[in-house]
Parts: structure tokens; C-alpha cells; sequence
């Protein structure tokens, strides 16, 4: 007998009509033959009128006391919704998490699950029963009551599949399914019948909307096919699997983040341990780093920038100044008026010019650059916020995300049927984590990769101007070279600089092409190394543990290897280091994580 789980968000289960709707899709399942779990959010507003209430009583409320508060939210929909079952006769028996026996840490309002108790569950399924589970919360080791923040209702759906081998956890929400890109700012966005679980953890962390990336790690962790389904039709949504076989997009959605707030480290020594430090005042606040930027130093000196949560800015500005305190050198400074947008698709493994195209869509529509990040399947820029709606639309125009079908590459991209055995190892991403549920939120880290077969190109003096980046871009990808890496910090009096590794065995024929391009730029120079090492730490969540960069940066400074470049996404975080440090720094990370053999 097959077992799905099936979350219901607050709006599937606003009223009492919702609530008997979603009953009668659980009941339906059942009926069929499978075994059911239902998943359970608070009804509507519900979780607003209780953090209301409590802003009535105190301006700061005991996290411990929030949680047994915002809790009574899920207890009240799972209690009704049970009620519905068994008025539409079958079975049925409401379960708070800590009566399932979910177990977490004891940070309070986001805590992490460790581990899950089936043995009740197990017993209510074989006999027969609609299992109706509070989302959202779980109990720790003294029996309090927690919750685990944002999403927490699709971590716990996800979690229990994982925990019972669910052949399928259906996420019920008011839309189709997962699109190009939201629907409200482009109408003319698709449903994506299907996404693999790299590309939505991707679009997940950039703010795609329709589920946290703490569910989808959970659900690629344990091998887990996540369906989004609309709650208000019987459409099939879609499903979030391993990579298929079959045709796929180049670029299968767009992302845009507008809560974004950009915060720049410079004039920092260019030595190991300047970004341990930086990591570990992040991590010890908790805060999310993202879009992390380094270029290559110059003059003995180094630049770092990344961008946080705007509502972090406060604290990540005090862990910046601490940092800076502690080394005797640096400058801090920030922006707020900055969105990130992001083209994700696991096609770019195998095309190239995919970033050019990007580029020039924008430069098109008059959007400058401030900050460029890469992984091997997404492509990360920090633009003005004034006007990136209109930017969203012009890049879902220029990569056809409209269209029904599998479109050929975009016009100038040359399919790749072959590469260089390190990029192919790059390309094995993370592997099904098997074995025991005890601690299922730790880091996982599951593979690091050393690539000594790529060369470092570095441009200072490019005008920070739109078109720019297009411009060099677009002259490397009609040459036919694949580009990893590209990196670019934020500009300085009008001046932008801009590194990227291409593979040794095209340096040459890339260095003539970007020549070419350089000489309409007055002022611009090149500089380049032509063996670099590049380490990638892969896994999940590794934008959700804060502690993943700490932990590599620590690990290299503690050998004296020095890092050139960072370049960081939900999945891969890079480093690029001297071609003689490679080695030992392989070393290093894999012992770090315990990967060594």
C-alpha cells in the first residue's frame, strides 16, 4: 500500500468550506488505497492575530512563550480538519508534532528538527486512520513546545516522508504549481511540469515563493518526490525530482529577491584568515550570508561583499565592524536599494553564453550591474531595485520562458558535447543521503572537488556602466568558451573590475577575444594566471547552516592558504586558491567535513 503526505497551507484551510475541501482530497486519497497524512497549517491570519495579541501585551515576548502561543494555531486547524474527516466517514486522528514524536533543538521560534518517531504514526496508518499532523512545531528534549520558523510546515510534511518513506508529498497552495517566475510581475510565466530538486533549492533560496528551501533539502536529502499542487483545482502541479533524461530548458525559471541589502568589507589584508574571521561574526548571529563576492586582491589589500536579509542589516553591520576591529584594517559600507535577480536551469552545465545573454537583456533595457555571482546551473546579479520588475520581465522575454515547448538554445549558444573530466565531475552534484533520521538537519556535506585544470582572468577599469558586462561576455561565448566562475565586486569611482575562470586548454584563444574588447575601454587592463586551484564545498542547505563557510574558511587559514575568489549558492560554495595550495587545501576541507578516506 502506497503512503502520501499532503500539506495544506493556511489559505487551503481558511474557513470551514476550505477545511471540508481538503478533507475530502485526503479522504479521496484514502479511498484509493493509499495511507494518508495531512500536514496542517493555522487557518488564514490566524498566526498574525496571535503575534497581534501578544504585541498587546508585551513589545518583547519570551521566545519560549511565542512558541507555546503561535502552536495552538495548528492545534485548532488539525482538530477541525479531523472533525471533517470523520464526518465524511473515515477515520481520523489529529496529532500535535510533539504526540508524533518530532524532537528538535531548543532554538525557540526556529528550531531545527534532530530527529522523528514513527511508531505512533505507523499504528494509526495501519489501522485505518487519515493521520491529521500539526505543521510547524515539535518538542525538545524538556518536552517544551517549538516551532521552526518560516516554512515550518513544509519542513514538517517533508520530514515526515522522509521519516516514512512517502512515495509522494503533495504540497497543497493557491497556485498551479511552480512557474518561470511569478505570475503577478510577468503574466506571461509557465507552469514547469516538472524541476529537479538542484534548480528549485536554487530558486527556493532566491525567493521563488512557493516552498522554503529547508523542505527541499529534506526532500533531496531522502529521496524525496515533492508534487505542488493546487488546492483549489485538480490539476497535477509540479513535480520536484532528481533530474530527468529527457529535454530541458537552458534556463528554467527567474528569481527576484527585493529585501536584499548589500554590505562591502575593503581595503582588507590580503592574507588567510581574513575571511574566517568575517564567516565566524556571521555565523556566531545567525545571519543567512548570500550572494558572497571576493575578487582577486590588489596591492596587498582584498574586497569582500555579500548580501543578507535587509532586516539583518543592523546586526550584520555590527559583525562587520567587529571583524574589522579585530584586524586593525578595513572599511565598512553598505546599500539597501539593491535586488538580486537570478536565472536558474540546469542546462547552462552544457551551454555557453548563457551569462552573455543575461547580460545583454539587461543592458538592453538599461540596467547597470553591481555585483555578479555564479554556480554551475545559476547566474546571480545585484541590480537597482528601482526598476527590476521591468528588469524580471525583459530577462523572461530574452530567454523565451513564455513559450509551451523546450525551446533550442538561445541564438549564439553552442551546445557542448564534450568536457574536461573535471567539469564532468562537477556536474555529479549531490547524491540521496541514506541511513538514519537522528539529527536529519545537520549539515550535509557531501562532496568537496579540487579543479586544477582552469585558468583566472581578472579586467580592472571596466566602465561601470550598462552593456559592459555584455559586451565582454558575449565576445567570449562566439568564441566557444565555457566560463565557471564570474565574479564582480562593486564598483569604485566609475570603475568596475571582473574575474572569471575558463578552462587552461582556452586561455589563449579567450585572451585574444577579451584583447579585442579591451581596447575600446580607455584605462582597462588584464591581468591573468594561468594555473589556479578551485575547491568546491557541495551539499545542502548551505546557505541555511551559517556555519559551512565558517567552518572551510577557519579550516584553510588554519594551513595558511590564502583565497583569491568566492563565489558562493544554496549548493556549492567555491574558493579559488595558488595552484600549489590545492592539494593540501583538498585535503584540509575533506578532513574538515569528514570526507577523507
Amino acid at each position: 500500500m502506497s503512503l502520501i503526505v499532503q500539506k495544506f497551507g493556511g489559505t487551503s484551510v481558511a474557513n470551514s468550506e476550505k477545511i471540508m475541501a481538503a478533507a475530502c482530497r485526503a479522504v479521496a486519497a484514502h479511498r484509493e488505497g493509499h495511507q494518508v497524512v495531512m500536514v496542517v497549517s493555522a487557518r488564514g491570519k490566524k498566526t498574525d492575530e496571535l503575534v497581534g495579541l501578544a504585541a498587546e501585551i508585551t513589545h518583547t515576548p519570551p521566545a519560549r512563550e511565542m512558541d507555546m502561543l503561535l502552536s495552538t494555531g495548528e492545534q485548532e486547524s488539525v482538530a477541525l480538519m479531523s472533525m471533517a474527516i470523520q464526518t465524511l466517514g473515515e477515520q481520523a486522528v489529529s496529532l500535535t508534532g510533539g504526540q508524533i514524536g518530532i524532537v528538535t533543538d531548543s532554538s525557540f521560534t526556529k528550531a531545527r528538527i534532530r530527529e522523528i518517531s514513527t511508531d505512533r504514526l505507523r499504528r494509526h496508518l495501519d489501522d485505518g486512520s487519515i493521520v491529521v499532523a500539526c505543521g510547524f512545531q515539535g518538542v525538545d528534549d524538556a518536552f517544551n513546545i517549538t516551532t521552526l520558523g518560516r516554512g515550518g510546515s513544509d519542513t514538517t510534511a517533508t520530514a515526515l516522508a522522509a521519516a516514512l518513506q512517502a512515495d509522494e508529498c503533495q504540497i497543497y497552495t493557491d497556485v498551479e504549481g511552480v512557474f518561470t517566475t511569478d505570475p503577478r510581475s510577468v503574466p506571461e510565466a509557465k507552469k514547469v511540469p516538472r524541476i529537479s530538486y538542484d534548480e528549485m533549492l536554487e530558486m527556493a533560496s532566491l525567493g521563488a515563493g512557493v516552498m522554503h528551501s529547508r523542505s527541499i533539502e529534506f526532500a533531496k536529502k531522502f529521496g524525496v518526490p515533492l508534487r505542488v499542487r493546487p488546492s483549489f483545482s485538480d490539476g497535477e502541479g509540479t513535480l520536484i525530482a532528481p533530474e530527468g533524461d529527457g529535454a530541458s530548458r537552458v534556463v528554467t525559471g527567474l528569481a527576484l529577491v527585493r529585501n536584499e541589502a548589500r554590505v562591502s568589507l575593503s581595503e582588507l589584508p590580503d592574507r588567510p584568515g581574513v575571511m574566517s574571521l568575517i564567516f565566524s561574526k556571521m555565523s556566531a548571529r545567525k545571519i543567512p550570508v548570500d550572494m558572497v563576492v571576493q575578487n582577486v586582491g590588489t596591492g596587498g589589500t582584498a574586497e569582500v561583499s555579500f548580501t543578507v536579509p535587509e532586516a539583518d542589516l543592523a546586526e550584520t553591520l555590527t559583525a562587520a565592524q567587529e571583524a574589522i576591529d579585530e584586524m586593525g584594517a578595513g572599511q565598512v559600507r553598505s546599500g539597501t536599494n539593491v535586488a538580486k535577480l537570478s536565472a536558474v536551469g540546469a542546462g547552462m552545465r552544457t551551454h555557453s553564453g548563457v551569462a552573455a545573454q543575461m547580460f545583454q537583456t539587461l543592458s538592453d533595457a538599461g540596467v547597470n550591474i553591481q555585483m555578479i555571482t555564479t554556480s554551475e546551473i545559476k547566474i546571480s546579479v545585484l541590480i537597482d531595485r528601482t526598476g527590476c520588475d521591468d528588469a524580471l520581465r525583459a530577462v523572461h522575454a530574452g530567454f523565451h520562458l513564455e513559450a509551451e515547448s523546450v525551446p533550442n538554445p538561445p541564438i549564439g549558444v553552442k551546445q557542448q558535447h564534450d568536457a574536461a573530466p573535471a567539469r564532468a565531475n562537477r556536474r555529479e552534484l549531490l547524491q540521496a543521503v541514506v541511513g538514519s533520521l537522528a539529527s536529519m538537519e545537520d549539515i550535509v556535506v557531501s562532496e568537496v572537488q579540487l579543479d586544477e585544470s582552469q585558468s583566472r582572468i581578472t579586467i580592472d577599469n571596466i566602465p561601470d556602466r550598462p552593456g559592459v558586462c555584455a559586451q565582454l561576455f558575449t565576445a567570449v561565448a562566439e568564441g566557444d568558451v565555457m566560463v565557471d566562475m564570474i565574479v564582480q565586486n562593486v564598483s569604485h569611482d566609475g570603475q568596475a573590475r571582473v574575474s572569471f575562470t575558463v578552462p587552461r586548454d582556452d586561455l589563449q584563444r579567450c585572451l585574444l577575444l577579451v584583447r579585442e574588447v579591451l581596447a575600446s575601454w580607455e584605462g582597462a587592463s588584464l591581468n591573468y594566471e594561468e594555473e589556479i586551484a578551485q575547491l568546491s564545498v557541495m551539499g545542502i542547505g548551505l546557505r541555511t547552516h551559517t556555519g559551512v563557510g565558517e567552518q572551510m574558511f577557519r579550516a584553510l587559514a588554519e594551513r595558511d592558504i590564502n583565497v583569491q575568489m568566492i563565489n558562493t549558492s544554496e549548493i556549492r560554495m567555491s574558493a579559488v586558491v595558488a595552484i600549489e595550495q590545492g592539494q593540501p587545501a583538498h585535503q584540509c576541507l575533506l578532513e574538515t567535513f569528514g570526507l577523507a578516506e
